[in-house]
């Protein structure tokens, strides 16, 4: 259901994620093109989305998607969470008045384009895996490749607490990644944003012969491409404004969010779903 929603180069990339995953993405982006404004809601206050039923994660979803469009302008929005992305995209490509561009078609295509003896792996989120959003992407790729599938119930747990490296994750990567593992693929998609956080646990269980793909960059570059069709892409050479919102603790979110991110996330603010 479309609206009056006049936006212009200037006007900021809007992104979400049910907390710091998508700042993998937000990293490519700004990395990309430093010039683009840009705003991040991290759903701290209702992480992780993974476990919950697809209904609620879609209403998280239109919720932040929502905000991003009426309080703050966005010119397009990035769904910079898988689990979102499998249950809600569709519906929110249908409903925004702007593009929205999510992370599984762009990991799907990088993950076909890299295997050598097309065995692939994917892992995610319970839910992102359940909704089988990537069998059906990876179809679409229309390659001839024998896919494997495991949920990591537990790893954005661990990001989220900063606790990426240890016995603790060792042992439950070991376990989880067993299925891919044994299925001798020879590149693996990392289906959740959060989990290029653990790629050296991942790729330590998986062998120095596994290629990790991380969806993050191929998703800059189709958002890039995208801009450009659409004439959006703002010009210059000056630096874009980062803005970045928690709807949960804001002091944990800029300290862990500015390890995994940088320096461009010096402050955050307070997100609240009251608005809309």
């Amino acid at each position: 259901m479309p609206l009056s929603h006049k936006v212009s180069s200037d006007s900021p990339i809007g992104m979400f994620d049910s907390g710091f995953g998508g700042l993998t993405v937000a990293r490519a982006l700004i990395d990309l093109m430093p010039q683009e404004n840009l705003v991040y809601i991290g759903d701290t206050g209702r992480y992780p989305y993974g476990n919950k039923p697809a209904d609620e994660v879609r209403g998280y979803a239109k919720e932040l998607a929502w905000s991003l469009v009426r309080e703050y302008g966005a010119k397009m929005i990035v769904v910079a969470c898988n689990t979102a992305a499998s249950v809600a995209l569709d519906e929110l490509v249908d409903e925004l008045p702007v593009p929205v561009i999510g992370v599984i078609d762009p990991g799907a295509r990088a993950l076909v384009r890299v295997t050598r003896n097309n065995k692939v792996g994917v892992i995610g989120t319970v839910g992102t895996i359940s909704s089988g959003a990537y069998v059906q992407a990876i179809r679409t790729t229309g390659a001839s490749v024998a896919l494997t599938s495991a949920a990591c119930p537990g790893f954005v747990e661990f990001v989220e607490r900063d606790q990426t490296t240890g016995d603790e994750v060792m042992v439950l990567a070991e376990r989880l990644l067993a299925p891919v593992r044994d299925a001798g693929v020879d590149s693996l998609l990392l289906g959740c944003t959060h989990y290029p956080y653990l790629s050296r646990v991942i790729s330590d269980v998986m062998g120095s012969g596994v290629v990790l793909v991380s969806s993050a960059d191929e998703t800059a570059f189709v958002v890039k491409q995208e801009l450009e069709a659409t004439q959006l892409m703002r010009a210059g050479a000056t630096t874009g404004e980062h803005k970045f919102l928690s709807s949960g603790d804001i002091a944990w979110f800029a300290q862990l969010g500015r390890r995994l991110l940088g320096p461009e996330l010096e402050t955050a603010t307070q997100w609240s779903n009251n608005k809309i």
